[in-house]
């Protein structure tokens, strides 16, 4: 009897908390509902209300953390064609930190890129309009136009005193993930710029086109300005250059969605020396592959520190087509280690030489370095 009472009281309590919880809800919604209609009788101008809806759910989401935001149905078809390889803009991922919209990384041969652009910039104005204070949304809408259009935006860049001003021509940007290039002497150069749902299968076909080679003698894998993708083609490549061992695991608020991911066996480049080369636009899928190889002991990492992006995010579709990229997990290293706001550190660390580097050229003093390192 006494069991029986103290379960009732337990699940009476339980069941007082979720309704006042709930009560709390409701009214929280009443009082939202309240708001915009003050704002929409009273508000100076006049306002377009399903715009003050977006940006009401995209200010939910982003105090949740930088990453989580929320798409209207334009922006998630803009994003769908994104991960496909082709889409119009400048060429940069971007995301929030401490309110201000932080270049994450330029992505190769975009206008932003060619500009001088750089990874780790602090965009503080687009055209004439300040974007302090302003949604990460709302700052990539202002970056949107027609294709050929001018757009200003002014950074503030560590260890340069003045604003620095860009004036960039909005483009087509087609996204080729992999480049490649034999270099002389035996050396397999792969660069990839992002992990799209082609990146896989480029760079299998071009390790398989490089180990024809006789005179072979190892693999540079370039992920330098590489913002991530696809967490699956992050697996699947750091797969290719591992015999066994755990390559990621992530971990949600629910145990039970906790997931690990292991290498199977075959090491396509045959055990041959690889060296990564990472920079700070290194971020997310890019530092899987960094950190899964480096505490294997399979690579050698050159270069900068990575971002420090170690947060999984979802594209959940909406009713109304739209979308929200929500974060669900959080990915751990083979070492048990997260790399969030700390990244891989690099096990040679190679910085760039001047405001003159361009990568994959003769002012790319890192990949020089590795170049001779490779040769001895």
């Amino acid at each position: 009897m006494r069991f029986i009472i103290i379960f009732l009281c337990g699940f009476f309590l339980l069941n007082k908390s979720f309704a006042e919880t709930e009560k709390t809800i409701y009214e929280k919604i009443d009082l939202f509902s309240e708001v915009l209609n003050e704002i929409n009788k009273e508000y100076v101008e006049e306002i377009n209300q399903n715009d003050v809806m977006d940006a009401a759910i995209n200010g939910v989401l982003q105090s949740l953390d930088p990453y989580s935001a929320y798409m209207n149905p334009e922006m998630f078809k803009e994003m769908q064609t994104e991960t496909s390889g082709k889409f119009g803009g400048l060429g940069i991922e971007v995301g929030m930190e401490h309110g201000v919209v932080k270049v994450i990384s330029p992505i190769d041969n975009t206008p932003a890129s060619k500009a001088g652009v750089k990874a780790g910039d602090y965009i503080v104005k687009i055209n004439d309009i300040q974007v302090q204070g302003k949604s990460l949304t709302e700052a990539v809408e202002l970056m949107r136009g027609p294709v050929g259009s001018d757009i200003e935006i002014t950074v503030r860049r560590r260890g340069v005193k003045k604003a620095i001003v860009f004036t960039i021509t909005r483009e087509i940007i087609e996204i080729t993930s992999v480049k490649a290039k034999y270099i002389d002497r035996g050396i397999g150069y792969l660069r990839l710029t992002s992990f799209n749902e082609n990146s896989g299968d480029q760079i299998k076909n071009k390790i398989i086109e490089f180990n024809k080679k006789k005179d072979l003698r190892g693999y540079i894998l370039d992920l330098r300005n590489n913002p991530g993708g696809l967490l699956s083609q992050a697996i699947r490549i750091s797969d290719f250059f591992l015999e066994n061992g755990e390559i990621v695991s992530t971990k949600s608020r629910k145990k039970t969605e906790n997931r690990r991911w292991f290498a199977k066996k075959g090491d396509l480049i045959k055990g041959k020396p690889l060296i990564v080369l990472t920079n700070y636009g290194s971020a997310s899928a890019s530092e899987i592959v960094a950190g899964a190889l480096k505490d294997h002991k399979r690579a050698i990492i050159v270069g900068e520190h990575s971002y420090g992006k170690g947060s999984v995010q979802s594209i959940i579709p909406l009713k109304n087509k739209g979308a929200i990229r929500l974060t669900i997990s959080k990915y751990y290293l083979p070492s048990g280690e997260s790399i969030s706001d700390v990244g891989v550190a690099p096990d040679i660390e190679i910085e760039e030489a001047s405001e003159g580097f361009v990568i994959n050229t003769d002012t790319d003093n890192q990949l020089n370095f590795v170049i001779k390192l490779l040769n001895g």
